[in-house]
């Protein structure tokens, strides 16, 4: 009932816990609240919250618009509803050093396990698309070092990542990727990697675990997860499938209501009420007032 048992400390000492055995951990993104539900329903390792989904959830691209209060705002009402540990995406850390510093100081309070910072250039955009700049070395490290000195939590993970590698090339990208680690970052993500190969090189670079993107239509190729655990990924995520699945699904509901005037083809494809109350525990709300679950639903 109500929110996660677990408390953020916990789930931030178990996830580190986690992570270090070597083992592949899995983490859908959640588009809201109840995505968070389902991803820890289907027995997923942990909850990945997108960047590119928070602003699209505003009607917003991925550029850099939305605002730390925003992100740490739904950050957190995302990360409380379930049991299992949340990464978010801090893009740039919304603004220098100091600004980086409260933005971790800010997640940790909102319950999140951990977070990556980017070294891009200010407004970012999607690390698969064409045309990415990036900052300079020290700046790179200075947010990296920031946030390392702001953490309060030994446990609370400070994840780098480097979009250094579509400006100019891998070696690039390994020889930055040693200098974040050096820097303070506890896990790397090297962004729109074009092959296992690379993602196995910077893999043998770096001593710390490193994150896999599998985002759709993107630079890197859709590899399954048996097929990163073989070159040593630790972390994979789908930032944006589930919201690319849903609003996919919306939009063909849409024109089956222009179509056909009902949704009775589409019931089929919905999520059943039954399953929707037992995701989010109806039933366990009874133990407070009897009054709220005195019924029965038909499947």
């Amino acid at each position: 009932m109500l929110y996660a048992k677990t408390t953020a400390d916990e789930k931030r000492r178990i996830f580190r816990e986690r992570l270090a055995t070597g083992e592949l951990l899995r983490f859908p993104g959640a588009f809201n609240p109840l995505s968070a539900r389902l991803i820890e329903q289907k027995g997923f390792d942990g909850v990945y919250i997108s960047g590119a989904v928070l602003s699209a959830d505003l009607g917003l691209p991925d550029i850099g618009l939305t605002t730390l209060t925003e992100v740490a705002g739904r950050a957190k009402q995302i990360a409380r509803m379930t049991e299992l540990p949340a990464l978010v995406d801090a893009d740039t850390g919304f603004g220098e050093p100091m600004n980086v510093a409260r933005t971790i100081q800010e997640l940790e309070d909102a319950g999140l396990a951990g977070m990556h910072i980017e070294d891009q250039i200010n407004p970012k955009r999607c690390g698969h698309l064409d045309g990415k700049q990036v900052v300079d070395e020290s700046t790179a490290l200075k947010r990296i070092r920031s946030a390392a000195d702001a953490r309060r939590d030994d446990n609370f993970l400070i994840m780098a990542r480097t979009d250094i590698r579509a400006v100019d090339g891998l070696d690039a990208a390994i020889d930055r990727a040693k200098k974040l680690v050096d820097a303070g970052a506890d896990a790397i993500f090297p962004e729109a990697m074009r092959d296992l190969s690379e993602f196995e090189a910077v893999r043998n670079a770096v001593d710390v675990p490193i994150l896999a993107n599998m985002t759709e239509f993107g630079k890197s190729e859709l590899f399954s997860s048996a097929q990163l655990a073989d070159v040593g990924i630790n972390i994979v995520i789908w930032p944006v499938s589930l919201l690319r699945i849903a609003m996919g699904a919306a939009g063909r509901a849409l024109d089956t209501l222009t179509d056909e005037g009902h949704l009775t083809s589409k019931l089929g494809e919905m999520q059943h009420r039954a399953d929707l109350y037992e995701l989010v525990d109806y039933e366990g709300y009874n133990a407070f007032d009897t009054s709220v679950f005195n019924f029965t639903v038909a499947r």
